[in-house]
């Protein structure tokens, strides 16, 4: 996520469309409708998705949909300009996808370390039923501190013990909100977290990219710790937060592939002991030009037993036709694939006067990703051709 927003560019968006669509799903609802969803399980034998009374295959092909183009996160606008998410999940439902992945800020939605935020609880109530409405599943994705002016001051002064405490009070929130909804297909703790080294860390953020930090830490210093054991600590501490209230959806981490980045080692947060209560796979790759096939050498050591989804993917360090190359040929065992969506499709980028570097690279990805998107269709799998 941290390697996104370099390609984002301020856009307005003219009002008089927005309000028009909005219009249009207050007058004709039933029209804007779909098929009743059924809630994602994982199959009895722990290796693909599957639709929970059916046990048809389920195949995730889907969008981040984490900020807008002026780089806005979702949360800090979805109140105020609901007519656009509105409009935004049409779009997205046009484009070919079944599931929407959305970032959720702990400083939206936490007042105090003991105290959700009841507007916007229902503003995600509002946004599930959305979800439902369209045919959609969300990936909920939590914890983030993208921005830091929605940090409360509060929550930096916590110790270790009492972060989590506070981590805990959002998941329980998230989870009783959503926790009757087909429309959830999983809860993403924490978007790339990362483990503390030897040396203790001041900072609990890292990856700064434009004024987002999409990189957390978990812990400032060891404390007689191995890294396993603090990851482990963490997971089975929001796990517990969340399965208070919701025992049926899936859970998981989106890791950055260390295996991927640094050419070797072994997965930290999908291992035996640390991913034992996770129910699957999630990792974000971008492949480099030339190396698609390092790239599922490295996909390859999270075949754990699991289904494996990737959960964040686009042509950023290589061209289309090579992401499309790892698409397909991670079809074997990958389980889902995950690209962006940042409210504009490809025909308005296009119509920009002229479309900026970004805008065309972003347009031209939206018209084969929309392609693709057939493929996935009826559990139809991907094949390499």
């Amino acid at each position: 996520m941290r390697y996104m927003v370099a390609l984002q560019q301020h856009t307005l968006v003219g009002s008089t469309f927005r309000m028009l669509a909005w219009m249009i799903t207050l007058v004709l609802p039933a029209m804007a409708s779909a098929d009743p969803l059924d809630h994602i399980r994982v199959s009895d034998d722990r290796t693909h998705f599957v639709h929970a009374e059916s046990a048809e295959r389920f195949i995730v092909w889907g969008v981040n949909y984490d900020h807008d183009r002026a780089g806005r996160l979702l949360d800090e606008y979805w109140i105020d300009e609901w007519p656009t998410v509105v409009e935004d999940f049409g779009e997205m439902k046009a484009l070919g996808v079944n599931c929407v992945r959305i970032h959720l800020q702990l400083g939206m939605f936490l007042d105090a370390p003991d105290t959700p935020n009841a507007a916007a609880l229902a503003q995600l109530e509002k946004l599930v039923q959305l979800s439902e409405d369209e045919g959609l599943y969300l990936d909920v994705t939590g914890l983030a501190c993208y921005h830091k002016k929605n940090i409360p001051t509060w929550y930096d002064k916590l110790n270790e013990q009492d972060r989590w405490k506070a981590q805990a009070v959002f998941w329980e929130a998230i989870a009783r909100t959503c926790k009757d909804s087909p429309a959830i297909f999983c809860y993403d703790l924490m978007n790339e977290p990362i483990l503390p080294g030897k040396e203790p860390e001041s900072e609990w953020l890292a990856g700064e990219l434009a004024g987002k930090y999409f990189v957390q830490r978990l812990a400032l210093e060891l404390k007689d710790r191995t890294r396993e054991q603090v990851a482990e600590e963490w997971v089975n501490t929001m796990v517990d937060a969340i399965r208070k209230h919701d025992q049926r959806h899936l859970i998981t981490v989106g890791i950055i592939p260390w295996v991927f980045v640094f050419g070797g080692g072994k997965p930290d947060f999908h291992g035996p002991s640390v991913g034992q209560r996770l129910d699957f796979v999630a990792v974000h790759f971008y492949p480099k030009k030339g190396e698609v096939g390092k790239a599922l050498t490295a996909l390859k050591a999270y075949n754990l037993g699991k289904p494996i989804v990737i959960e964040e993917m686009f042509p950023l360090s290589c061209g289309e036709e090579e992401l499309i190359e790892f698409v397909r040929k991670s079809s074997d065992i990958a389980d889902g694939w995950i690209s962006f969506y940042w409210g504009a499709p490809a025909a308005q980028l296009r119509a920009a006067k002229p479309p900026t570097l970004a805008e065309a690279i972003t347009a031209s990805w939206l018209d084969k990703f929309q392609q693709m998107s057939g493929d996935t269709k009826a559990g139809q799998l991907l094949t390499a051709e």
